[in-house]
């Protein structure tokens, strides 16, 4: 950098502080104005979660036996993923780009 250039650089610097600026308030001099604090708290806004509504129990039961009792859960319990049967005949892919096939393949 010329010297000319950096000594430019430090004329418009010293005349961007000193003129057009105004100097900030003494923060230590207690007859400055100052702006009154605000608070806004987190929680403006804030609307609580309501409760489900409880199903009566008699519903319920209607429900479990209306859909064929608890051997329909225990079916859904203990049946695969809806995926598994898709994953297990398709073949593993390998997404590797050629090349990058581990240390014993090229």
């Amino acid at each position: 950098m010329s010297i000319r250039l950096l000594l430019a650089c430090a004329a418009g610097l010293s005349a961007a502080t000193g003129a057009g600026l105004a100097a900030p308030a003494d923060p230590l001099n207690p007859d400055v104005p100052v702006a009154p604090p605000s608070h806004r708290s987190a929680f403006d806004g804030y609307r609580r979660l309501a409760d489900p509504k409880p199903t009566p129990w008699r519903q319920a039961n209607d429900t479990v036996e209306r859909i064929g009792g608890w051997r329909t859960y225990a079916r859904e319990a203990n049946a695969p993923p809806p995926d598994a049967a898709a994953s297990a005949a398709a073949p593993p892919t390998h997404n590797a780009p050629a090349g990058h096939g581990g240390p014993d393949k090229p």
